[in-house]
């Protein structure tokens, strides 16, 4: 912490009066910047006039990827923030700016060693026993070399910051951020705050440029997540490890989109891609800490079937109010309520309570109309993102970056796994996972969501909850006590009459199934010449029913036993579990509830008992 106490931190005042100063290096560095994107911006002008700008985006947005990567790496960074920006970039430019790759050529190797023994203050032999001649990867903002430490013979990576960066990242964001001002005050096409954007972006590249912030980066994620076997995070060596210089363990390992390789191990890529999306939604969702830069080079596939996650500059957050927001957008989206999708973007930050989301409802509708017309593990991720995105853009929306991100990552994820499996669908991966938060998370928004999903006009859905159970019995970590328990106690809560009459209706409607289910079965199992002495010769049989209300019945009562099924089979079933059931239900609440139950199943068995006397 002492070595990074002198760590630049990003500030706009800062740089504004160091660069102002520097007239010549300004214009030089400007003229540079302008000569690139001019000739650019020059293209897109004349083929608007001349009616050929659609026609040749995919062209132009290739073009802008080469100059960001001429540029250098303020550019690269900058491009790779922009192909997560739906709101600001159309779809042909999201796809090739995320093709930019930190691939920059590397600095001098004296260079590098030079920098390690003035930040750790001691010459370098004292330190590694070996260290590679050259380094093993670069990327925009440093290189990596490979060693083994002297005191303990442990092989490590060292990973070294690129002389003068930060000089030249901090002359392109005072650049960049004026131009930010320009497009704020003459481009009305884009909705965004462009010097807000650039800004938070700027911060994060400069946390980067902090390498002791980077340890603690990766030593938190290994505390919330590494606690899964399939996941490994290197460990930080903070005796050498500085603003300028993080070592941390050598992992061997094959990148994830090297296919041949992984399977060559003996191991899987989808396997591995399934850790990587239970691990994402558990760093987006449950602690909202998340890795907001997995491609394929930071993401390892180990010898062991392990995924390793590497490179922790740059984190997010997603907040915690946004975190239920998301899971109940994704049940707005399965049940079509548009109207409550559009709301849900006010939750997420994406527009200012003074926006009327009524004109968005139709756009959605449009869009997801077709995109569910399959079934939610038929819908491929990228395609649900860019038509969003397509939305996005055409209306004031302001998408946070820590949805950007979220919205990358799995993308990512998505991608790489459609190199192993053209067919593998992101969304039915994750669906376990929404399915088990739904069931077992007490979270009140939560709560709401599920009950909007399981009831519809005062009726409750059976086959919604049972497609909920089977899909979140996939996940490893749902237990049939957590489902439950929660339901119960929000029954019988203070808030829960609207509930409990829903209930208790429901509950008389199965009563009476089983009941009048069990009747039938018992007849159909007596032998024929019994069944005329037993109804005199009565044909219809013991119920007077349409044979239609007797199949809706069956169906009621067999789709019932399937989830008790479904619930005794999950796995750690125990009946001591419903002990705590058991205690709730002794309430005086609770016993008021089976009151109610009660005595609507005999007014109903008594109605039905009269109507069979009266036609008999």
């Amino acid at each position: 912490m002492a070595r990074a106490a002198n760590a630049s931190v990003y500030s706009p005042e800062l740089l504004a009066r160091k660069y102002g100063s520097r007239p010549v290096q300004v214009l030089k560095r400007t003229l540079e910047i302008l000569v690139a994107l001019g000739s650019f911006a020059l293209k897109l002008l004349l083929e608007q006039r001349n009616g050929t700008l659609d026609r040749n985006k995919r062209k132009r947005a290739a073009e802008l990827r080469t100059i960001f990567t001429r540029l250098g790496p303020t550019f690269v960074k900058l491009g790779q923030g922009l192909s997560t920006r739906p709101d600001i970039c159309p779809p042909e430019y999201l796809e090739e700016l995320a093709r930019l790759q930190d691939a920059l050529p590397t600095f001098p190797d004296a260079d590098a060693f030079s920098c390690i023994e003035t930040e750790l203050g001691v010459p370098l032999d004292s330190i590694f026993s070996s260290i590679s001649p050259s380094p093993i990867a670069a990327a925009s903002l440093g290189q990596v070399y490979k060693a083994q430490l002297k005191h303990s013979g442990q092989t490590v990576a060292v990973k070294v910051q690129r002389p003068g960066i930060e000089e030249a990242i901090g002359l392109d964001f005072y650049l960049i951020r004026g131009l930010g001002f320009l497009i704020n005050k003459y481009v009305d096409i884009i909705s965004s705050d462009v010097v807000a954007l650039i800004d938070e972006f700027a911060r994060r590249v400069y946390q980067e440029l902090n390498y002791v912030q980077e340890g603690q980066n990766a030593r938190k994620f290994k505390m919330l997540y590494a606690d899964r076997e399939d996941i490994l995070v290197p460990d930080i060596f903070w005796n050498y490890t500085s603003g300028k210089v993080l070592t941390m363990d050598w992992v061997d390992g094959v990148k994830l989109n090297e296919q041949a390789a992984i399977e060559s191990q003996g191991l899987k890529v989808l396997d591995l891609v399934n850790t990587g999306i239970q691990c994402s939604l558990r760093q987006l969702l449950e602690y909202g800490y998340f890795h907001a830069d997995p491609h394929p080079g930071n993401l390892l596939a180990t010898p062991e079937g392990k995924l390793a996650f590497l490179d922790f500059g740059m984190m997010s957050e997603t907040p915690e109010e946004a975190r239920s927001a998301i899971i109940g957008h994704v049940v707005h989206m399965v049940n079509r309520d548009y109207e409550a999708m559009a709301r849900d973007y006010y939750a997420l930050d994406f527009l200012s309570p003074d926006v009327d989301v009524t004109p968005i409802v139709p756009a959605l509708r449009d869009f997801f109309d077709d995109a569910l017309s399959y079934t939610v593990s038929e819908l491929n991720f990228k395609t649900l993102v860019d038509g969003l995105g397509a939305v996005l853009y055409q209306y004031p929306f302001n998408v946070p970056a820590y949805y950007a991100l979220i919205l990358r990552s799995l993308t990512v994820l998505e991608g790489l796994a459609l190199y192993a499996d053209p067919n593998f669908k992101v969304l039915a991966a994750s669906y376990p996972y929404f399915a088990k938060r739904l069931l077992t998370d007490p979270n009140p928004y939560l709560r709401d969501a599920l009950i909007e999903l399981l009831f519809k006009d005062g009726r409750f859905r059976w086959n919604r909850l049972e497609n909920l159970l089977v899909q979140g019995r996939k996940d490893r970590d749902f237990t049939a006590k957590d489902a439950l328990q929660p339901v119960l106690k929000l029954l019988l809560g203070p808030d829960g009459e609207e509930l409990r009459t829903l209930v208790i209706k429901e509950a008389v409607r199965v009563t009476e199934a089983v009941a009048l289910c069990t009747v039938v079965d018992t007849y159909n199992s007596v032998p024929p010449f019994m069944r005329t002495l037993m109804f005199n010769g009565n044909g219809g049989g013991p119920l007077a029913m349409s044979a239609a209300e007797l199949e809706s019945m069956i169906e009621l009562r067999d789709q019932v036993f399937r989830i008790w099924g479904l619930l005794r089979s999950s796995e750690n079933f125990d009946p001591a579990l419903l002990q705590p059931i058991l205690q709730v239900l002794q309430q005086r609440d609770a016993r008021m509830l089976g009151g109610r139950v009660v005595g609507g199943i005999t007014q109903r068995l008594a109605a039905r008992l009269l109507q069979q006397v009266l036609r008999t």
